[in-house]
């Protein structure tokens, strides 16, 4: 069986900045090692090899156009009750959001359930357990401003999460690219 999902594995520089804001001042924070931080653009969980084939497949037939995005602020998740896991947010999630329902309708076919709750994209930093709240709410306060370095998105990852005494390891299994692969050699517009 293989657990699976689908996110933008985010480039070094993004991970870095990431790392910047992350690491220290929560008691109760686990932090997402550099090496697993990636935003989900949907969960699909457990699947056999054959289903793993079919999905992989008709991943392979989304065709999406490369954008440029990114990251900014801070949250928790829920946004009421006890905080479960930090995360940062994403500036302008449109053409994000359409490439996740692309991939939602395309999933459908295959027998995998619809996505039911409104996509929020963002990128876990931490989760959370018995953290005490003057930390989060400072942790918050400091970082409300965070803004990642824009970066092109023209690809996204269909991973495999395996679990392992120390925690959960993501393995690549296939990486879709966009139509434009490349914006920086698209022609840009020049400020007036």
């Amino acid at each position: 069986m293989y657990r699976l999902f689908v996110a933008l594995d985010l480039p070094p520089e993004i991970r870095q900045q990431l790392q910047e804001i992350s690491g220290y001042g929560i008691q109760g924070a686990s932090w997402v090692v550099p090496e697993n931080i990636h935003l989900t653009l949907k969960f699909i969980g457990e699947v056999d090899g054959g289903q793993l084939e079919d999905i992989s497949g008709s991943l392979s037939e989304i065709r999406f156009t490369a954008f440029e995005m990114k990251l900014k602020g801070t949250g928790c998740f829920p946004p009421k009750g006890e905080p479960r896991s930090l995360w940062a947010g994403v500036e302008d999630d449109s053409a994000l959001a359409h490439l996740a329902r692309k991939i939602d309708q395309r999933l459908v076919r295959q027998g995998i359930p619809r996505e039911a709750r409104k996509f929020s994209p963002h990128v876990t930093l931490a989760r959370l357990k018995a953290s005490r709240e003057e930390h989060l709410v400072s942790f918050l306060t400091y970082h409300s401003l965070f803004q990642s370095s824009t970066f092109t998105v023209n690809e996204f990852v269909l991973f495999a999460s395996v679990r392992t005494p120390r925690g959960s390891v993501y393995q690549k299994l296939r990486t879709y690219r966009s139509d434009q692969a490349d914006l920086s050699s698209a022609p840009r517009e020049q400020p007036a």
